[in-house]
């Protein structure tokens, strides 16, 4: 059953890696589309969630660490769902649906970290296929 963990952890991980190292590589960019949102500070703001990010999959993708990995992933999350998919905002139809999607997709893999947080800060060092079992809570 461990590899159930694992796997799981795998696939949600992937999701975020390449949003994290694009932070990174593609400031500019992201900072210019976070500002356009109303985002404060959306240079720092993208390099900060860049750095949450690629940190906290890593963290859980190895098991070491993974509860802060997880923490940091769900405190990721929760404010990019209000500040970057405020659907409620949009006039436009097909803007406020996909908004909308983007945003329960936001809240549903927050409610996800949640679930590997607690696991790991309650089972960690119980749990297999880990580098360590290692946790900070």
């Amino acid at each position: 059953m461990e590899i159930l963990l694992l796997v799981g952890r795998l696939f949600f991980t992937l999701l975020f890696i390449g949003s994290g190292i694009g932070h990174l590589r593609q400031t500019a960019a992201m900072a210019g589309y976070a500002s356009s949102k109303g985002v404060p500070a959306a240079k720092a703001a993208t390099i900060i969630s860049g750095v949450m990010l690629v940190l906290g999959v890593v963290y859980i993708a190895l098991g070491f660490y993974a509860d802060l990995g997880a923490l940091l992933i769900f405190v990721f999350l929760i404010p990019t769902a209000f500040l970057m998919h405020a659907y409620w905002k949009e006039t436009d139809p097909m803007a406020k649906m996909n908004e909308m999607i983007a945003f329960n997709k936001d809240i549903a893999l927050a409610g996800a970290a949640l679930a590997f947080f607690y696991i790991f800060a309650k089972h960690g060092d119980t749990v297999g296929l880990v580098l360590s079992n290692s946790t900070l809570f």
